[in-house]
Protein backbone atom coordinates (compact mmCIF):
# COMPACT_ATOMS: atom_id res chain seq x y z
CA UNK A 1 0.00 0.00 0.00
CA UNK A 2 1.17 3.52 -0.69
CA UNK A 3 0.86 6.57 1.55
CA UNK A 4 0.03 9.85 -0.14
CA UNK A 5 0.36 13.29 1.42
CA UNK A 6 -0.91 16.40 -0.35
CA UNK A 7 0.22 19.94 0.31
CA UNK A 8 0.07 23.36 -1.26
CA UNK A 9 -3.58 24.29 -0.90
CA UNK A 10 -4.73 27.63 0.40
CA UNK A 11 -6.94 30.68 0.02
CA UNK A 12 -6.35 32.70 -3.13
CA UNK A 13 -8.15 35.36 -5.12
CA UNK A 14 -9.72 34.60 -8.45
CA UNK A 15 -7.07 34.64 -11.15
CA UNK A 16 -4.39 33.44 -8.79
CA UNK A 17 -2.24 30.32 -8.87
CA UNK A 18 -1.29 27.44 -6.63
CA UNK A 19 0.97 24.43 -6.92
CA UNK A 20 -0.24 21.30 -5.22
CA UNK A 21 2.18 18.51 -4.34
CA UNK A 22 1.59 14.85 -3.59
CA UNK A 23 4.39 12.94 -1.88
CA UNK A 24 4.18 9.16 -2.12
CA UNK A 25 5.85 6.51 -0.01
CA UNK A 26 5.59 2.79 0.55
CA UNK A 27 5.26 1.45 -2.98
CA UNK A 28 7.08 1.78 -6.29
CA UNK A 29 5.99 5.12 -7.67
CA UNK A 30 7.28 5.32 -11.22
CA UNK A 31 5.08 2.67 -12.84
CA UNK A 32 1.76 3.79 -11.35
CA UNK A 33 -0.77 6.20 -12.77
CA UNK A 34 -1.28 9.26 -10.59
CA UNK A 35 -4.45 11.32 -10.54
CA UNK A 36 -5.86 14.47 -9.00
CA UNK A 37 -9.51 14.69 -8.07
CA UNK A 38 -11.58 17.25 -6.21
CA UNK A 39 -14.74 17.37 -4.18
CA UNK A 40 -16.77 20.47 -3.46
CA UNK A 41 -19.29 20.59 -0.60
CA UNK A 42 -22.47 18.71 -1.52
CA UNK A 43 -20.99 17.34 -4.73
CA UNK A 44 -19.46 14.07 -5.80
CA UNK A 45 -15.74 13.61 -6.15
CA UNK A 46 -14.70 14.43 -9.70
CA UNK A 47 -11.74 13.77 -11.93
CA UNK A 48 -9.36 16.68 -12.53
CA UNK A 49 -6.16 15.38 -14.13
CA UNK A 50 -4.15 12.22 -14.63
CA UNK A 51 -0.60 11.33 -15.62
CA UNK A 52 0.65 7.88 -16.50
CA UNK A 53 4.05 6.29 -16.02
CA UNK A 54 5.51 7.74 -19.23
CA UNK A 55 4.11 11.22 -18.74
CA UNK A 56 0.98 11.11 -20.87
CA UNK A 57 -1.69 13.38 -19.40
CA UNK A 58 -5.42 13.97 -19.55
CA UNK A 59 -7.63 16.67 -18.05
CA UNK A 60 -11.23 17.38 -17.26
CA UNK A 61 -12.72 19.83 -19.74
CA UNK A 62 -13.33 22.35 -16.96
CA UNK A 63 -9.62 22.70 -16.21
CA UNK A 64 -7.97 22.29 -19.61
CA UNK A 65 -5.57 25.09 -20.35
CA UNK A 66 -5.42 26.18 -16.70
CA UNK A 67 -4.18 23.12 -14.82
CA UNK A 68 -1.01 21.14 -15.47
CA UNK A 69 -0.20 17.78 -13.94
CA UNK A 70 3.37 16.54 -13.70
CA UNK A 71 5.46 14.04 -11.82
CA UNK A 72 9.03 13.64 -10.62
CA UNK A 73 9.78 9.95 -10.24
CA UNK A 74 13.13 10.69 -8.58
CA UNK A 75 11.24 12.40 -5.75
CA UNK A 76 8.17 10.12 -5.73
CA UNK A 77 6.05 13.23 -6.09
CA UNK A 78 3.21 14.34 -8.31
CA UNK A 79 2.23 17.96 -8.84
CA UNK A 80 -0.76 19.97 -9.98
CA UNK A 81 -0.09 23.51 -11.15
CA UNK A 82 -3.31 25.48 -10.99
CA UNK A 83 -3.50 28.81 -12.81
CA UNK A 84 -6.29 31.31 -13.49
CA UNK A 85 -8.24 30.05 -10.52
CA UNK A 86 -12.00 30.56 -10.46
CA UNK A 87 -14.40 30.49 -7.49
CA UNK A 88 -15.88 27.27 -8.91
CA UNK A 89 -12.48 25.60 -8.43
CA UNK A 90 -13.01 25.76 -4.67
CA UNK A 91 -12.85 22.19 -3.37
CA UNK A 92 -10.87 19.66 -1.42
CA UNK A 93 -8.24 18.36 -3.80
CA UNK A 94 -7.13 14.75 -3.54
CA UNK A 95 -4.15 12.94 -4.93
CA UNK A 96 -4.65 9.28 -5.77
CA UNK A 97 -2.65 6.39 -7.12
CA UNK A 98 -4.25 4.27 -9.80
CA UNK A 99 -3.31 1.04 -11.53
CA UNK A 100 0.16 0.30 -12.86
CA UNK A 101 0.89 0.76 -16.53
CA UNK A 102 -2.66 1.85 -17.39
CA UNK A 103 -4.27 5.28 -17.56
CA UNK A 104 -7.73 5.85 -16.12
CA UNK A 105 -9.94 8.75 -15.08
CA UNK A 106 -12.41 6.63 -13.09
CA UNK A 107 -12.52 7.31 -9.35
CA UNK A 108 -13.29 3.65 -8.65
CA UNK A 109 -10.04 2.46 -10.20
CA UNK A 110 -7.84 4.38 -7.76
CA UNK A 111 -7.03 2.36 -4.67
CA UNK A 112 -4.91 4.76 -2.63
CA UNK A 113 -5.90 8.29 -1.64
CA UNK A 114 -4.41 11.12 0.33
CA UNK A 115 -6.24 13.17 2.93
CA UNK A 116 -6.75 16.11 0.62
CA UNK A 117 -5.68 19.73 0.56
CA UNK A 118 -8.20 22.56 0.56
CA UNK A 119 -8.26 25.10 -2.24
CA UNK A 120 -10.51 28.10 -1.70
CA UNK A 121 -10.88 30.78 -4.33
CA UNK A 122 -12.42 34.13 -3.44
CA UNK A 123 -14.10 36.32 -6.01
Amino acid sequence: QVQLVESGGGLVQAGGSLRLSCAASGRTFSTYTMGWFRQAPGKEREFVAVINWIGHTAYADSVKGRFTISRDNTKNTAYLQINSLKPEDTALYYCAQGPPLRMTTEVSEYDSWGQGTQVTVSS
